[in-house]
Order: structure tokens, then sequence, then C-alpha cells
């Protein structure tokens, strides 16, 4: 977002009383539970998913998002949908190779100021619109069988280390979580290890198991295709 933007934004907040946003907030919650109940009952219908998360600027002819497309077209040969924020980048290179695959095509659209338009590879009833994160992000974690996190910036850092944290304190149960990507994804290892771990031990060394850093479509599909083989969950097969 560009400053003139962010001033825009700014200004339209500073001209509501205080009164006025205490109004707003109240009834801002019957809009929360109508998503979140449209959300469930759209959502519990869709099988066992897939997540793809990456950067909304990812151009088609970009290497990640060509692997993200075929990654999601594997993962539908093996029985499993594919979930995305719905727009364009990675979310769409992820519905692509989802329609591709005949599978299941779900987009979780985010109402934003810029960037964000839902992508053209969603199924029709399928296609979800929000316009709050943490609604959204519920979401994501209750009904995907596991993450795949292509290269991205801070909105798929923070749906990574939401699930890790999530995972990491018990709240949900142990899915895959996999980083496409050792040159993008070798760096935060690096500092995750030598800072967290190493230097001020904010983080267990046995947190590194919660992820893994692959490179490969298919090293991909095999480490949900073994997850579920371990626990006997079958996918929409």
């Amino acid at each position: 977002m560009s400053p003139k933007e962010d001033k825009k934004i700014l200004d339209k907040l500073k001209q509501k009383t205080w009164n006025e946003i205490k109004t707003n907030d109240s009834w801002a919650i019957f809009k929360i539970m109508a998503e979140f109940v449209n959300g469930y009952e759209q959502l519990s219908r869709i099988g066992p998913c897939v997540s793809i998360f990456g950067s909304a600027r990812t151009k088609p002819e970009d290497f990640n998002y060509i692997l993200a497309e075929e990654i999601a077209f594997k993962l539908t040969q093996n029985g499993f949908g594919v979930v995305t924020g719905g727009g364009p980048g990675i979310m769409e290179a992820g519905n692509k190779g989802a329609h591709r695959g005949k599978g299941v095509s779900v987009g979780l659209n985010i109402e934003l100021p810029f960037e964000q338009h839902f992508n053209p590879y969603i199924d029709k009833d399928k296609n979800l619109e929000f316009d709050y994160f943490f609604v959204r992000k519920v979401m994501f974690v209750k009904y995907s069988q596991g993450f795949v996190v292509m290269p991205g910036g801070f909105g798929t850092l923070d749906e990574l280390f939401e699930a890790i944290t999530l995972i990491q304190t018990h709240k949900i149960g142990k899915f895959p979580i996999v980083l496409v990507g050792t040159e993008f994804w070798g760096g935060l290892l690096d500092w995750i290890k030598s800072t967290l771990i190493k230097k001020h031990k904010t983080v267990s060394p046995e947190n590194l198991d919660l992820f893994k850093i692959v490179d490969t479509a298919d090293e991909t599909v095999t480490i949900f295709k073994e997850f579920y083989s371990v626990y006997s969950l079958k996918p929409n097969f």
C-alpha cells in the first residue's frame, strides 16, 4: 500500500467519533458471526483438502507459479482438493492446478483495497468472500489436512507461523506443513536455528520437526501420502 493510500485510510478513521467506533464494533459482532456460519456451512462439504499459500504478486511465467500449479494438480490426482486465498499469483496457480486435475478447487477470498481479486479457476459453489482475516484464517486451519507454503510475503509468513504455533501448543492436531523452495526458505531456517534455538533458546530444537522444506512437486505430494498412510486417513477417493 502506498503512503497516499495509508493517509486516506487514516483520515477516514480520524473522522469517526468514539461513540461511532463503539457502535460499529457492537454491530460488527453479527457480521463476524455470519461469516463463521457461512464458512462452516460451505466448507464442511468440501472433503479433505490441502491449502496452498504464496505471493499474490507471482506472475504466471514465474517458476514458482508453474511449480504451485503442478503441486496442486498432483494433489488432486491423489484425491486431495485444494484451498487457496482465492486471489492472483500463487493462489491462482493452486486453483488452476486443481481445476486442471478436475479436483475440488476452493477460494477463500478477502476484501482488500489493493491486489486481491478472485481468480477464474475456483469452483463456482466454493468461492467464499471474507471481510475479516481472522475468520478466514480459522477456515484455513479447520478445513485443511495440511499446508503447502510457497515463496510469499507477510501474509504467507503469517499463515505459516500461526499453523506452527497452533500445532506446537496442541491447539490443533498435527498436520503436514511443507515449505517449497530451499533457496527461499533456507535463510529463515538458518535464522531459526542460530538465533531462536541456539542463541536465545526461545524455540526448542524438536519444533523443527513441525515442518519440512522440499523443492519438487513429487516430494510435496509424497509427504501428504505418507502422512495419510500412517494415520489411516483417506482423501477424496
